[in-house]
């Protein structure tokens, strides 16, 4: 199973960026874990980190025919990309929308999420081990396609 992890703006700045919410622990930290986990599941991960919507639009597309699932944490994006959405929604490929707060118990602008609705599961509030969670379901293919 080959599985690309797309991160979406300011996620590079993790371990910097207001870890009241988001955590002491790093990107690279991030990256680290996931490998191991995919390691132990039998599965390859590519990363993608971008703080631009074109270009996280084009990693989506180059999904095509050669991720079998996609982890998506589209940041800021959450809640302003109908691009991001149309993208997951063309490829076809299961998706998980990610993310390391949770949304919905912060701003009241953080509560759209435009990208929820193509994908198979949304985790939220669980901090870096929602991404384990996404890998996991993805790999065990235990979710609505």
């Amino acid at each position: 199973m080959k599985i690309l992890v797309i991160n979406g703006p300011n996620i590079n700045m993790l371990g910097i960026r207001e870890p009241e919410i988001y955590g002491s622990r790093t990107y690279d930290d991030l990256v680290s874990m996931l490998r191991e986990e995919a390691e132990k599941l039998n599965a390859s991960v590519d990363f993608f980190q971008s703080n631009h919507e074109g270009a996280l639009v084009d990693a989506i597309q180059s999904a095509y025919g050669n991720a079998d699932g996609i982890i998506i944490n589209p940041a800021a994006y959450t809640h302003t990309s109908i691009a991001l959405l149309d993208a997951v929604k063309a490829v076809g490929i299961p998706a998980v929308e990610v993310h390391i707060s949770d949304p919905d118990a912060r701003e009241a602008f953080r509560k759209t999420s435009y990208i929820r609705s193509a994908c198979v599961s949304t985790i939220k509030g669980r901090g870096f081990e929602g991404y384990l969670d996404a890998l996991r379901i993805l790999c065990s293919g235990e979710f609505k396609a």
